[in-house]
C-alpha cells in the first residue's frame, strides 16, 4: 500500500487546529469583555470541537474591533509592515484579522494582550489627534512614524511613554507573527517548510565554520 499523500495545510487551518486544541483541554465560563470597548460577550465554548471544520473569524468566539479600532489597528499594521518590492502590506494578507482573532481569544494570555491593544489603539489615536487633529488613520506615512518613532524602543522612549512602548512592542510581534505565517510571508524570508528533498546537504560550510563546527 502506498503511503498518503503529505497534507498542506494554510495559516488559517493551523490557527483552528489550535484553537481547537486548547479548547478541548477543557471548557471554560463565558468571559464578558469591558463593555466600553463594544465587544458583544463571548458565549462558553464547548469540549468537542470540529477539527474538520473551516471557521472564520468570529464563528469561535465574538471578535473585538470596532470600525474605529479596526482602522486605526490597520493602519498600524501597514505601517509596520508596508508593501514593497517583495510582498505586499500586512493588511493585505489579514493580519489585521489575525490580531482581531487574538485578542479576542477566551484564554489568559489573550485577554491580558488584549487590554494592551485596545488601550494602545486608543493612545494612538490620541496622541494623533492631540499632534495633528486627525486620527492615526488619516495621517500621512511620515506622521505615523513621528508617532511610532517616539515608542518604538522601549530604552528610547520618552518619560511617561512607556506604556506606549509596550503596547507598540506586542502589536508589532502580532504583526509580524501573523504575516509571517502565511504563504506570502513565508516566500518573503524563503521559508520552504516540510517538503520533500532528494537529499539533504546539511548546514553551509560558512555557518559550521562562525560556529566553529567545521
Amino acid at each position: 500500500m502506498n503511503p498518503p499523500e503529505p497534507v498542506r495545510i494554510s495559516r488559517r487551518d493551523a490557527l483552528q487546529w489550535v484553537v481547537a486544541a486548547g479548547a478541548a483541554l477543557g471548557a471554560a465560563p463565558g468571559v464578558g469583555f469591558a463593555a466600553e470597548t463594544g465587544a458583544r460577550t463571548a458565549k462558553p465554548y464547548g469540549t468537542d470541537p470540529v477539527l474538520n471544520k473551516t471557521y472564520r473569524p468570529g464563528d469561535l468566539w465574538p471578535l473585538t474591533f470596532a470600525a474605529a479600532q479596526r482602522r486605526t489597528a490597520v493602519a498600524l499594521c501597514d505601517l509596520i509592515l508596508p508593501a514593497d518590492e517583495k510582498s505586499p502590506s500586512a493588511s493585505a494578507v489579514g493580519v489585521p484579522d489575525f490580531v482581531d482573532e487574538w485578542i479576542s481569544a477566551p484564554y489568559p494570555i489573550q485577554r491580558a494582550d488584549r487590554t494592551v491593544v485596545l488601550e494602545g489603539l486608543a493612545w494612538l489615536d490620541g496622541e494623533s489627534q492631540r499632534r495633528f487633529s486627525r486620527d492615526f488613520a488619516a495621517l500621512d506615512a511620515a506622521q505615523q512614524s513621528a508617532i511610532a518613532d517616539d515608542i518604538c524602543h522601549k530604552p528610547r522612549a520618552k518619560a511617561g511613554l512607556e506604556k506606549a512602548a509596550d503596547f507598540f512592542a506586542l502589536f508589532r510581534n502580532l504583526t509580524t507573527t501573523g504575516f509571517y505565517t502565511t504563504p506570502v510571508g513565508m516566500k518573503d524570508i524563503g521559508f520552504v517548510g516540510n517538503l520533500p528533498q532528494v537529499k539533504f546537504a546539511g548546514p553551509p560550510k560558512a555557518v559550521l565554520e562562525k560556529l566553529g563546527l567545521a
